[in-house]
C-alpha cells in the first residue's frame, strides 16, 4: 500500500533561511527589538553571510525588521504607533473582506469558514498558545481569501507577516483562551448569517477593540521594548 506523504517543496538556500527567520520572529523566538547580526545568523544557520543578508532584506521589506546605520539590524519594536495604524488598517481591510465574504457566501465558502472557525476552538480549547495564534490568523486569512477580491488580497499580504506579530502579542492578553472563541465566534455568525453592514462591523470593532487594549497595554508596560 502507498503510503501518502506531503509533497517535497523544494526552496532556494535564501527562500529558506527568510522562513526560518520569518518563524523565529512572529513565533518570539527573537524578541521585539532584539539586536541581529549577519555573522551570528549565519554561524546558527550555517549559512553564509551573503544568503543572510538576502533573507534580513527581505525581512525588512515585511516590517519584520529594521536596519539602523551604524548599529546594524533589529527585530521590529512593538510600539503604540505602529499598534494603532495595524490595527486601524486592519480594520478597513478586514472589515471589507468580511464584507465581500459575506455577499458572496456559497455551501463551499461556509465550509471553508466553518472549518477556520473550528480549528481556532480546537486549538483555544487545548490552550496551545502557538496553535492559537496560528489558528487566529488563519482564521482572518480565510475571509480574506473568501472575499474574491485579488487586490485587496495583495494589500493584505504586504502586512500579513506583522499582522501575524501583533496578533500572537494580542492572544496574550486574553486572560482565558475561550474569550478568543467568542471575540471571533461574532465575525464568523455575521458573515454566515448577518447582513453585509454586520458582518463589516463585526470585523471592524473585533480589531479595533483589541487594538486598543493592545495600545493600552504598549503604554502603560515596560514589558514591551521601545522603538529602536
Amino acid at each position: 500500500m502507498a503510503v501518502a506523504r506531503k509533497a517535497i517543496v523544494k526552496m532556494p538556500v535564501e527562500a529558506q533561511a527568510t522562513e526560518a527567520l520569518r518563524q523565529d520572529i512572529v513565533s518570539g523566538a527573537l524578541k521585539a527589538g532584539e539586536r541581529l547580526t549577519e555573522m551570528k545568523l549565519a554561524a546558527d544557520l550555517g549559512l553564509s553571510r551573503a544568503t543572510i543578508r538576502t533573507a534580513l532584506h527581505q525581512l525588512a521589506k515585511e516590517g519584520l525588521i529594521v536596519q539602523t546605520p551604524y548599529t546594524g539590524w533589529a527585530v521590529v519594536s512593538l510600539t503604540a504607533q505602529s499598534a494603532w495604524e495595524l490595527y486601524t488598517l486592519r480594520s478597513a481591510l478586514e472589515g471589507l473582506a468580511a464584507r465581500l465574504a459575506n455577499e458572496a457566501m456559497n455551501a463551499a465558502g461556509r465550509k471553508t469558514l466553518a472549518s477556520a472557525f473550528s480549528r481556532l476552538t480546537d486549538a483555544c480549547g487545548r490552550g496551545d498558545a502557538d496553535a492559537i495564534a496560528d489558528a487566529d490568523f488563519s482564521l482572518h486569512k480565510t475571509i480574506i481569501s473568501l472575499a474574491g477580491h485579488s487586490r485587496l488580497e495583495l494589500q493584505y499580504r504586504i502586512v500579513e507577516q506583522q499582522v501575524k506579530m501583533y496578533i500572537r502579542c494580542s492572544d496574550e492578553l486574553v486572560p482565558h483562551p475561550a474569550e478568543i472563541v467568542e471575540q471571533h465566534r461574532s465575525i464568523v455568525d455575521s458573515i454566515l448569517s448577518g447582513t453585509p453592514d454586520e458582518a463589516a462591523r463585526a470585523s471592524e470593532n473585533h480589531n479595533l477593540q483589541e487594538g486598543r487594549i493592545l495600545v493600552g497595554r504598549i503604554e502603560q508596560s515596560v514589558d514591551f521594548p521601545q522603538a529602536v
